[in-house]
């Protein structure tokens, strides 16, 4: 997405908020995206697939992002999480091809925020990618992966070599946007601090069990206004 299209985004989206009251507030006008938004490439969690996203699909497609931009990706859940990054980079790769995008937007939830960050890092993801959302995402690891398994239940598991690599150093490499949604009420990433990342815009959602983040109107209303912002 081009600095002077994120611009008008940001504009108008102040404008409404402040012109608006805050029942109204919420709601993006359709003339807003008609400059063509970056596609949006969802990665959906362990032992899940692309149908987790068909209300928040419907929400955007509500609020005037075309059809054709919003691409709900499905993939083996039980392959290591590395296996699954080099098949994003292709899906990635033929959503852009089709499109004539330069770059995506990721929003993730649970283990598809491990695979996506792991693309950003290792396999030269970041040019490709505007903004990346993970929504109750195990970046430092979950209890509740050891009564999983398979290769990327051991990969979830607080300590594995997997999150150690992916957590050295930089943990929001290059030029993307880094955001995270956690809650307190999750459930299955525990602590909620696992999801949280140095240099992300961390933001702690009300009492949201986990997989109630995809369908959540409010989670939605913050990933879509987050996306639809000027780059940092």
């Amino acid at each position: 997405m081009t600095y002077s299209i994120r611009c008008a985004f940001r504009v108008i989206a102040l404008a409404s908020l402040a012109v608006l009251p805050p029942a109204a507030a919420a709601p993006v006008v359709a003339a807003q995206v008609a400059a063509v938004p970056d596609p949006v490439v969802f990665v959906h969690g362990w032992n899940s697939d692309g149908s987790t996203w068909t209300t928040m699909a419907d929400r955007f497609r509500a609020d005037g992002w075309p059809a054709d931009r919003l691409h709900r990706w499905s993939y083996p859940t039980s392959r290591s999480n590395t296996t699954t990054a080099s098949e994003l980079a292709r899906e990635i790769d033929r959503v852009l091809a089709a499109t004539g995008a330069s770059q995506v937007d990721l929003v993730t939830h649970s283990m598809g925020g491990l695979s996506s960050r792991y693309y950003l890092k290792n396999l030269a993801g970041d040019a490709k990618v505007d903004a990346w959302v993970s929504l109750a995402g195990p970046n430092h690891g979950t209890g509740a992966a050891y009564w999983c398994g398979g290769a990327s239940c051991a990969e979830m598991r607080p300590g594995s070599a997997f999150l150690n690599e992916l957590n050295a150093g930089d943990e929001t490499p290059g030029t993307a946007r880094y955001a995270t949604w956690r809650s307190s009420c999750d459930g299955i990433v525990t602590p909620e601090e696992s999801v949280v990342l140095d240099g992300a815009l961390n933001t702690r959602t009300s009492c949201l069990q986990h997989t109630a983040f995809p369908t959540d109107a409010a989670v939605y209303q913050q990933v879509r206004d987050y996306i639809a912002a000027a780059g940092r």
